[in-house]
């Protein structure tokens, strides 16, 4: 069984849930080991065996184990039932049914898990910079709520993801920022000075969405401290393999499930 960490906000003997990162699998190469990532250039069958030890680690069947195909935006789907091969084209999901697991992927975009432990209704989003800015964390609680769920009563944390120390973007990113909040501007930080004389900002996207989340009226809120980019033995980073010229990476998981 791979190895995984849970959070105590989320422990409840009704659910079951997991944040995984890259060891206990079988792909190799870029992609070892624990590669859930669907869309990847690794072999389908590693894939499916990945995601097979991680449904069986939650408690379920590979099928249940259900991940959209992400693009970066604030779509949410309400589940209701395993689906067939096609996978919705969203970044959130949300049920209230036992026995689906629910995920976010990653390889340093920020995944969340929800849970209201009152309405026994979950949730989980997948929060790159694109989709946190346009807003999948309130679709995911709107989606919640429209099922039953109470704002106040909702718990979510905040999975391995970059951290801002080495999340350096451009100056026309941070202005992006800042154009649709101003008040944006505080999840920014100038690095150091280098040889250039630039210090280019550093964007902090676990502030950012546990701001957002707060900002939503969800109160119970936590995060892992863990950085994907610092600790590329133990969880994939795009960022860190684009830097060490590695084409291809692997995702992580987090996930989350009702049980029966």
């Amino acid at each position: 069984m791979p190895p995984f960490k849970t959070h105590k906000l989320l422990e409840h003997p009704s659910v079951s849930h997991g944040f995984f990162g890259r060891r206990g699998g079988v792909s190799t190469g870029q992609f070892s080991t624990l590669n859930t990532g669907q869309g990847s250039e690794d072999e389908p069958e590693n894939v499916f065996e990945n995601r097979r030890r991680v449904a069986e680690a939650l408690g379920v069947l590979e099928p249940r184990l259900l991940s959209n195909y992400q693009i970066h935006s604030a779509e949410v789907v309400i589940v209701d039932g395993p689906w067939d091969r096609t996978r919705p084209k969203a970044d959130g999901l949300v049920t209230k049914m036992p026995g689906l697991a629910l995920s976010a992927l990653g390889a340093d975009c920020g995944p969340v898990l929800f849970h209201d432990p009152v309405e026994n209704i979950i949730g989980a989003c997948h929060a790159g910079w694109g989709g946190a800015l346009k807003g999948v964390t309130t679709s995911t609680v709107k989606a919640m709520e429209s099922l039953g769920a109470k704002r106040d009563n909702i718990r979510a944390v905040l999975g391995p993801c970059i951290s801002g120390r080495n999340y350096e973007v451009g100056h026309d990113f941070r202005d992006s920022f800042v154009a649709e909040n101003e008040s944006y501007d505080r999840f920014f930080e100038l690095g150091p000075d280098k040889q250039s004389g630039d210090r280019k900002p550093h964007f902090d996207l676990k502030r950012f969405i546990l701001a957002r989340l707060r900002a939503e009226g969800v109160t119970r809120i936590d995060c892992l401290e863990d950085c994907t980019y610092g600790d590329p033995e133990a969880y994939f980073s795009y960022r860190y393999n684009t830097h060490q010229g590695v084409k291809g990476y692997g995702r992580n998981i987090s996930a989350i499930m009702l049980k029966e």
